[in-house]
């Protein structure tokens, strides 16, 4: 998941066990799909009207032509130029940076070693020191305000004791990390410089699967490299790709990315910027994933203005309940869980002294709705919870027992973990 070392070892996300109730372990290790996902350390979009005239242009060709030819695609129809990823390219190239990292990593030397008198007999003085070790990253980044405020990934820059930015004309800068989100994989970092180039911004809600988009970064150390696909898919939750950690809804792309290519710009085919590349399932091609540009600067946003960002945090484990997931749970479970409901949210796990336990949530509860908006998956609660407000108290609907529970849940600051 997130890393600081080297990208072209990546690493796998390992969806964090539960502890055991009534079978919880099972259940979840026979629901999981073992999708494995490294974060790398690594499309056009036409106006309505061109996307209505298009169509009003195909539509009078089927009535008058028997057969007729074949529309070029909407992107070669409005540049009129089938090079127009090398014109994407020269006039967006140099705001994209690359970005090198290093922390020190302290290995503690055990207790043991300095009060066991065995050790201490066999060693004499020379009781073995603490060691140090520098691990070293990679990874892309583009740059988002003339003053020299650049976004990338979190994971990027994660635990750095310094972090360099090069830019394309060979310029070379310490950055400043203004604030990083591991839950969003976003990061804000400032170099010292003016009157540099940016990229400009596109609206990543209206994308449309087969858009064509294009990714600059530096892929295993190679500067600048451009690679081009479609759109493959919108709207891929963190659960889809295997990143349960993470609070996102990616776009899904063809385009080739790699180690190193994380934080760099995914663009359409007017050079602006649609999402931030971070994600690729492991031993697969041609499954890249990134974060909605609407995501990365609301995020960017808080970071440079606080230095941080709270999500709310209910402190649940959860499933999805279909009928199937059903007859399997009450398999493990059997008559320690009296199951009633065909669909819905099912609570597994309650941490405890959260805001759930608090509320007297319980295991074996399931969620039907949450301020009064129904839901039957565990993404549509995780939408509603991250859009709740902290210290305000959230409406949630549960069935326990076969009756309708009403429950106020007063969200909180969801604690982040980090790594190392």
């Amino acid at each position: 998941m997130k890393t600081i070392n080297h990208h072209s070892a990546p690493k796998k996300i390992n969806t964090r066990r539960l502890p055991h109730r009534w079978g919880v372990n099972n259940i979840l290790g026979m629901l999981s799909s073992g999708v494995a996902v490294v974060f790398l350390g690594s499309c056009s979009l036409l106006p309505a009207k061109t996307i209505e005239a298009q169509q009003s242009e195909t539509q009078a060709q089927k009535t008058i032509e028997p057969n007729p030819a074949i529309v070029p695609p909407p992107i070669l129809s409005s540049s009129g130029d089938p090079n127009f990823i090398v014109k994407v390219v020269q006039q967006v190239g140099p705001a994209v940076v690359r970005i090198d990292s290093s922390r020190t990593i302290t290995s503690r030397v055990p207790d043991e070693f300095n009060n066991d008198p065995f050790f201490r007999r066999f060693f004499g003085e020379g009781t073995p020191q603490a060691r140090q070790r520098v691990e070293r990253g990679s990874g892309s980044g583009f740059i988002i305000n003339s003053s020299g405020q650049i976004v990338t990934n979190s994971h990027v820059v994660d635990g750095a004791d310094r972090v360099t930015v090069t830019l394309k004309d060979g310029r070379t800068f310490d950055g400043k990390v203004l604030g990083e989100d591991p839950v969003t994989d976003v990061a804000a970092i400032k170099i010292d410089a003016n009157n540099l180039p940016t990229l400009s911004v596109g609206n990543s809600d209206t994308l449309q699967p087969g858009e064509a988009v294009i990714a600059i970064g530096n892929p295993l150390g190679l500067n600048n490299t451009v690679t081009s696909g479609i759109i493959s898919a919108t709207g891929r939750s963190s659960s889809d790709i295997g990143a349960s950690d993470k609070r996102v809804d990616y776009i899904q792309t063809d385009a080739a990315i790699n180690p190193g290519n994380s934080g760099g710009p995914l663009l359409n085919a007017r050079g602006q910027v649609i999402a931030m590349n971070t994600a690729i399932i492991q031993g697969a091609q041609g499954l890249g994933f990134a974060i909605p540009i609407n995501t990365v600067q609301r995020i960017a946003q808080e970071l440079i203005a606080r230095g941080k960002v709270d999500h709310p945090y209910l402190g649940v484990q959860m499933v999805t309940l279909t009928p199937e997931n059903k007859e399997r749970i009450k398999n493990v479970a059997g008559d320690r869980l009296n199951l009633t409901a065909n669909e819905g949210v099912l609570l597994v796990e309650i941490v405890p002294r959260s805001p759930a336990s608090i509320a007297g949530l319980r295991v074996g509860d399931v969620i039907k709705s949450i301020n009064s908006q129904p839901v039957t998956k565990i993404e549509e609660v995780q939408k509603l919870v991250e859009k709740s407000k902290i210290g305000t108290k959230l409406p949630i609907e549960v069935e326990r027992n076969g009756k309708i529970v009403q429950v106020g849940v007063q969200p909180a600051p969801l604690p982040v973990r980090r790594e190392g």
